[in-house]
């Protein structure tokens, strides 16, 4: 059932995408609320998704690349949706709808039945480590939505050319929304490199393992604590910031990828 679902999800915001864009391309507010109102269809639809995943295994969906990406595309959508309660962001459907779309895809892809969970998986720290990770990525991801988002703006603003009906977010709103996402995204994603070193610890008597999954995520802590760093201390904003906060994003989806591709060590699926 859950797969069934998970195809509905995809198209959902695959027609989340097509409205977005076609606003984009010649604005009418008509295509820009269709947008958010697939949008709200795809995470009602991935709700039960995820929640007919978890009924099957008996255990949380975040075991394995297909169910991260999932997750992962259910809270960047979801976080976006909430966000149009506060602020005047629905424009920027025209890049949460691609994303979402490409993490669910993916999920379908390279779809995995249920399973049993290995030993080595079953332990409260499951949840705790993948919650904190996933939540951290995802507002990650709303935070290149917004750095992207001001990257564009700022280029219309110099070049004049603001007398389409498209209109994005003031460069203020997205600098700070930016920051916000960077600072809560990178305190759990550093609790989930915190958690993640305990669990190792406890089940394989080591702290670190030179997998290519956990190279990748120690490289993108990295560039997001220089750009957190830079704008606390340093005066980082507006363009530069956007710019490194899109880097930082870079470093994830290469983290991602490589979990997929290098199939080798515990993140890969041995967990021996």
């Amino acid at each position: 059932m859950d797969l069934s679902l998970l195809r509905v999800t995809v198209a959902a915001y695959l027609l989340a995408t097509v409205a977005a864009v076609a606003d984009l391309a010649v604005p009418r507010p008509g295509l820009k609320w269709a947008a958010i109102r697939l949008l709200w269809i795809g995470l009602l639809a991935h709700v039960g998704v995820l929640s007919a995943r978890a009924v099957a295994a008996g255990y949380t969906p975040i075991t394995n690349w297909s169910e991260t990406m999932s997750v992962l595309g259910f809270l960047v959508v979801a976080g976006f949706l909430i966000l149009q309660f506060r602020y005047p962001l629905a424009t920027l459907a025209v890049m949460i709808g691609p994303l979402a779309f490409v993490l669910t895809f993916g999920a379908y892809a390279f779809y995995q039945g249920v399973g049993e969970l290995p030993p080595k998986l079953q332990s409260i720290l499951l949840p705790v480590h993948a919650s904190l990770a996933i939540f951290g990525m995802a507002l990650f991801s709303l935070a290149f939505a917004m750095s992207l988002a001001y990257l564009i703006q700022e280029r219309r603003l110099k070049g004049k050319r603001m007398g389409t009906q498209f209109h994005l977010p003031p460069l203020e709103m997205l600098d700070r929304l930016n920051h916000r996402f960077l600072t809560w995204g990178l305190s759990l994603f550093t609790l989930a490199i915190v958690s993640g070193v305990v669990w190792a610890h406890l089940a394989w008597e080591h702290f670190w393992s030179s997998e290519p999954r956990l190279l990748w995520a120690g490289g993108t802590w990295v560039v997001y604590a220089l750009v957190l760093q830079g704008r606390l201390t340093a005066g980082l904003r507006g363009r530069r910031a956007a710019a490194l906060t899109i880097l930082g994003f870079a470093t994830l989806v290469l983290s991602l990828i490589s979990e997929k591709v290098f199939v080798m060590g515990r993140h890969g699926g041995t967990f021996g």
